[in-house]
């Protein structure tokens, strides 16, 4: 039985690591974001798109 509770060790280790892991990346991840205004916002998200060549 001692192969089972190692192996039943290493998935609860894994278990209780994974979210930790998952919550640092995501928190690295907002400390590096960008904050704008609305006005800037959304100029950049049309940047990508020409008003002239729209078919109305």
């Amino acid at each position: 039985m001692p192969a089972g509770t190692g192996l039943f060790l290493v998935v609860l280790l894994f278990a209780l690591a994974a979210p930790l892991v998952l919550y640092a990346l995501v928190r690295s991840e907002r400390d590096q974001r960008v904050e704008t205004d609305r006005e800037t916002a959304e100029r950049l998200a049309r940047r990508d798109t020409d008003d002239d060549s729209r078919v109305r």
